[in-house]
């Protein structure tokens, strides 16, 4: 749903849903990295994964200049509204992962143990084609250490841009987007 959004936005030349988006696609990057960790079976991947829905659902409705562009639409813009309908999917789905997982809540620090084998069930999934893509494209095993590494690294990369934000463009910036040129409030 989110990319057809967004090329949608791209061709409807709508900013504020472009710009909301992209800021989507940048926060859900630790998604993926969580299920990286998930696959190496990484001890406190799942609270990585509740950390990650938590950023997706906060990002969807923390900037003030894209709520106030999007309060602005009527219902008949099908864009606006469509978008609207998929932050409030984006939370409901948040919180009922959230709630399933609290459920488990041993699970944020012993995902090994066999009550949370639920939980490992997707990364095995995505480690079946992530290993057969591995393969195909560098000849090469993709291996659950391989998984942990790239995961690791990754979260500290992310890790130390989110840093890098909260210090620097967020004390700028506020709960602005910038989504316009002008810098519009």
């Amino acid at each position: 749903m989110p990319i057809t959004l967004f090329f949608w936005s791209i061709k409807k030349g709508n900013k504020a849903v472009n710009k909301l988006l992209s800021i989507y696609w940048k926060i859900s990057l630790l998604f993926f990295i969580s299920l990286l960790l998930l696959i190496s079976k990484y001890q406190y991947a799942l609270l990585i994964t509740n950390i990650s829905t938590l950023l997706m659902t906060v990002s969807v409705w923390f900037w003030n200049d894209i709520n106030d562009e999007l309060r602005e639409y009527k219902f008949s813009d099908s864009l606006a509204t469509t978008t609207k309908i998929w932050r409030w999917t984006v939370t409901f789905i948040s919180i009922n992962f959230l709630i399933q997982s609290l459920q488990n809540f041993n699970c944020f620090s012993f995902i090994n143990s066999e009550a949370c084998a639920i939980w490992l069930q997707p990364s095995s999934n995505l480690y079946i084609f992530i290993k057969n893509l591995f393969n195909f494209f560098f000849g090469a095993n993709f291996t659950q250490p391989i998984a942990k590494f790239l995961g690791l690294f990754l979260l500290l990369i992310y890790t130390l841009g989110l840093i890098q934000w909260s210090i620097i463009k967020l004390p700028k910036n506020g709960r602005n987007s910038c989504f316009s040129k002008n810098g519009r409030n």
